[in-house]
């Protein structure tokens, strides 16, 4: 690869024409964090900022030959895998990954658009847990994501976020992103195998926002792909997507969009938000 060629990342997810999540936003945020982003398509989306109407997934063999494709023409930096349909969607992504283990890979799951079908949404789950969370260097997600892969069945009883989070590691999981958001803040606490690394603490802004999880770990690969290690990708990330949401836009009549070159469109002359909280954690020494 020539050396002015930037860190090329692949991304799995699905088509957003918003370009508020999905495909779209990981594009956005790798070219701005100086990476050039290439796509592998899980479904497309019929949605406006305010609502989603219909999701369609993709076949799965259509899925696995492109990521192949694309991966036999280009060196693959990183991955970072999003939103899926269907468990032989998320299977053909996993068989694929599988064949790259020195590549980092980022799980940003979102089960908010599932088959409306219960079976097949515990199914998806269940696959993204047994076939994904194994590979995967650094896993974000809020709390009930977490609980909801370490017990994909919704019939059973959901263990505490603790137990979920230490099953997710025993499993393969190099790191754990977990996010929660407050009435008036956002806690995100990294987790590795000694146990929690660091913890920051962020102002929210008061809009609906779209995007953010997928934001976050789409920065995350970008970093790891630019050679950073997983607890500072973290770190920096997170200032990423902050002063992105507090720059964010309202397109539509739905939610706002981060402003992902907000760096570009930024007045010099104003003050840069600063992050409330972010002590660094010593690893293997938990705070509670």
């Amino acid at each position: 690869m020539p050396s002015d060629t930037p860190p090329i990342v692949l991304t799995f997810g699905l088509s957003d024409p918003t370009g508020g999540s999905g495909l779209q936003a990981d594009v956005l945020t790798l070219a701005s964090m100086g990476c050039h982003g290439v796509t592998v398509l899980t479904g497309y989306t019929v949605r406006d900022s305010a609502s989603c109407d219909e999701v369609t997934g993709l076949d799965p063999d259509t899925v696995g030959t492109q990521a192949r494709m694309l991966l036999e023409d280009m060196p693959v930096a990183a991955f970072k895998i999003g939103a899926a349909t269907r468990a032989e969607v998320v299977s053909a992504i996993a068989e694929v990954v599988a064949d790259y283990d020195d590549v980092p890979l980022i799980l940003a799951p979102d089960f908010t658009l599932d088959d409306e079908h219960v079976l097949a949404a515990d199914e998806l789950r269940e696959s993204m847990a047994d076939l994904l969370v194994p590979q995967t260097t650094m896993l974000v997600a809020d709390h009930a994501t977490l609980l909801q892969l370490a017990q994909p069945d919704s019939d059973a009883e959901a263990p505490t976020l603790d137990a979920a989070i230490s099953h997710l590691l025993s499993q393969g999981c190099e790191y754990i992103l977990a996010t929660e958001t407050g009435t008036h803040r956002h806690v995100n606490t990294l987790y590795g195998e000694e146990g929690q690394i660091r913890q920051d603490t962020w102002e929210r802004t008061e809009h609906r926002m779209m995007g953010i999880t997928d934001t976050l770990g789409t920065a995350i690969a970008a970093l790891l792909a630019n050679g950073q290690e997983p607890a500072e990708a973290a770190r920096e990330a997170q200032e990423y997507v902050f002063q992105a949401t507090r720059a964010a836009f309202r397109p539509g009549m739905g939610a706002y969009i981060p402003d992902r070159f907000f760096w570009a469109r930024s007045n010099d002359d104003e003050t840069p938000p600063v992050v409330v909280d972010a002590p660094l954690i010593v690893p293997g020494e938990a705070r509670h």
